[in-house]
């Protein structure tokens, strides 16, 4: 039997008062980065698998659909990294300003990444470089299919479901529930896919130890491994830090 979610109003995160070497919009993390010299704001998402360039500045800079291009990001910088051409303006039609692109977990899988929400920071480390990191929680993180995924519950009251969610600091909602796993009366399904114009409100989440009530929602596509995924919303309790090589993700209170 499907979770039932109740519908609800479009939840927005507030602009940040000044940008910062990272900041949130559209409550998502967003960088200055640049994908085969196309220099701009992206949404740095670690549910993401690929690294992708927005259709219309890909077009601008005579780039084909999919290709291999440089990545600069946090001082970072690749060469010869995967990228897909997408169009994004179902995702960044809200944002003040124009968005190039995404920083995906396929830039970020082979580093130590820590994320702080209030203020924005963002920190990429090679092997073995990272500061000692203070952690809250610790929880065992897998990559499957290119995206990082912890284990989590969810409940609408009396259903309750325990399973893998993919992490994304690029997720506006605080959740997104698999599709086959969860049910919006009186919507229809883009309405409340991810980035879609409505949201659901889901019971309750529990999180690495922590519980989540009267949350905003949504559903998605299956995702392997996966029967949901935990956005910025939820994520910005804490200080993250993702340690790809080790295959897992520590929490610090702020």
């Amino acid at each position: 039997m499907k979770l039932v979610l109740a519908l609800a109003a479009l939840w927005l995160a507030p602009a940040p008062a000044q940008a910062a070497a990272c900041w949130l919009e559209q409550g998502v993390v967003v960088v200055p980065a640049s994908v085969a010299g196309v220099a701009g704001d992206y949404i740095l998402d670690t549910g993401s698998p690929a690294t992708q360039l927005h259709e219309t500045r890909a077009q601008m800079a005579g780039l084909p659909s999919a290709f291999a291009g440089d990545v600069r990001v946090d001082g970072l910088r690749l060469t010869d990294r995967p990228v897909v051409v997408v169009d994004l303006d179902a995702r960044t039609y809200a944002f003040p300003t124009p968005i190039a692109g995404v920083i995906g977990a396929d830039v970020l899988s082979a580093y130590v990444v820590d994320v702080a929400f209030a203020p924005c920071r963002v920190d990429i480390w090679p092997v073995g470089r990272a500061p000692r990191f203070h952690a809250d929680a610790r929880l065992a993180m897998r990559l499957t299919g290119g995206r990082p995924i912890v284990t989590a519950a969810v409940a609408d009251g009396p259903r309750t479901a325990l399973g893998g969610f993919v992490i994304a600091t690029g997720l506006d909602s605080a959740t997104q529930l698999d599709e086959a796993l969860a049910s919006v009366p009186g919507a229809a399904p883009l309405d409340v896919a991810p980035y879609g114009p409505r949201r659901a409100g889901l019971r309750a989440l529990s999180f690495a130890g922590e519980l989540f009530e009267a949350l905003s929602a949504g559903l998605q596509p299956p995702v392997g491994g996966a029967i949901g995924a935990i956005g910025a919303p939820v994520l910005s309790r804490w200080s993250l830090r993702f340690d790809f090589p080790r295959r897992r993700l520590l929490l610090r209170r702020p």
